[in-house]
């Protein structure tokens, strides 16, 4: 029989801009805070699972080198947005596998070193590599999304600003969130357009630092009072796309979903509270469809409802999500966890929403030519 896997602490750092800092000092200090709130020492680590895109190779074993641990499995993870979650993803199999008791996974990532703009393209494909020569950035291609949605009329360009008036305003109740300032709709469509029809504050910063950091293990942890159980772990990759491929149909979100709803053997009704990719603000209205928090084409209906609103039926990003807190990629996955652990414990101080059961954390990652999407997970995660 399969081992049960529970998240016995967690912990992240601000994100933001952590001019000076270098990625082993930021990740520790997610570390340290996550055995603390483990109530766990290092020694009682099997193995570490490090999350990150941009740092470099071997970046765990840097990170952990002066921690003391010497000779225990350390795994690098690299899979674009979706780092941290697939990080998670392969720990819990481990554990679930008897491999390992109790295992440490950290994200880690530092974009203000690359020195602005857009997150690159994927550059050793040359069918990708000719869309980025050719001018193709993600913002782009959510852009192309968001015009096909308004022309199909499934919302306005109102809608798409209300997710981000929505998400900034839980934003100024974490203290953990980069961008921390309440918006109006008219102060989110007259900021800069970045690629139309989605404007600046529309976007996620690209500029921000950032670590977090879970303890897993197979035994539950009562020292929270809540034990939180991962019921379900899912990762996907993309299937080819052909030319008829309608642009709206999140199908490797809806995949994952799926089977994620069928290994924890729950509903979508039955999810109380959920992180998910909001790079853009057209991404958090698909994808409420893709993980069946509404019907085809009623996503902009359950966001005007007031249901993904903090003390709504499903708070949708109570963090603020990757619009206000920010995505530093390989950090995203693993705080998006953090955050539902603390609303599922009732630890999520000024933004906590009622006393969900179930959480629902997605992230997808990959800009790739001729996929949707390069990976997708889904975690569902209960107490």
């Amino acid at each position: 029989m399969s081992a049960s896997t529970y998240i016995h602490g967690v912990a992240m750092t601000p994100f933001g801009r952590h001019i000076g800092v270098q990625a082993p000092e930021l990740a520790q200090q997610a570390i340290f805070g996550a055995l603390e709130d483990a109530q766990a020492d290092l020694s009682d680590i099997d193995a570490i699972y490090c999350s990150n895109v941009f740092g470099g190779m071997i970046l765990g074993q840097v990170i952990v080198r002066d921690l003391g641990l010497k000779g225990i499995p350390v795994y690098n993870v690299e899979n674009a947005c979706a780092s941290g979650a697939t990080a998670v993803h392969l720990a819990r199999h481990a554990l679930m596998a008897g491999q390992y008791r109790r295992v440490l996974v950290f994200g880690i990532e530092q974009l203000t070193q690359l020195g602005g703009g857009t997150i690159p393209l994927q550059l050793n494909d040359d069918k990708t590599a000719l869309y980025a020569r050719s001018g193709m950035v993600l913002p782009a291609v959510y852009a192309m999304r968001g015009t096909r949605f308004i022309h199909e009329g499934r919302g306005t360009t109102a809608d798409l600003a209300a997710i981000a008036v929505k998400n900034r305003f839980n934003g100024t109740l974490n203290p953990y969130a980069q961008q921390r300032s309440e918006v109006t709709a008219e102060q989110v469509l007259a900021s800069r357009m970045v690629a139309d029809p989605l404007t600046l504050l529309q976007c996620c910063p690209s500029q921000v630092d950032g670590a977090a950091a879970l303890v897993l293990g197979t035994s539950p942890a009562a020292h929270h009072g809540k034990p939180v159980q991962i019921l379900a772990s899912i990762v996907q990759s993309g299937m080819a796309e052909e030319a008829r491929d309608d642009i709206l149909d999140a199908e490797i979100t809806a995949r994952a979903a799926r089977l994620a709803y069928e290994a924890a053997g729950v509903s979508p009704a039955d999810v109380g509270v959920v992180e998910l990719h909001d790079a853009f603000t057209i991404a958090e209205l698909l994808y409420y469809e893709a993980l069946g928090l509404a019907a085809e084409g009623e996503g902009a209906a359950l966001l005007g409802s007031g249901a993904t609103k903090l003390g709504g039926r499903v708070p949708v990003n109570p963090s603020g999500g990757l619009l206000a807190k920010g995505h530093p990629l390989g950090a995203t996955g693993v705080a998006q966890m953090v955050e539902v652990v603390w609303q599922l414990q009732g630890r999520a101080g000024g933004r906590q929403s009622g006393s969900p059961k179930i959480g629902l954390t997605q992230c997808t990652g990959g800009g790739i030519a001729g996929v949707d999407h390069a990976a997708s997970s889904v975690h569902l995660l209960g107490i």
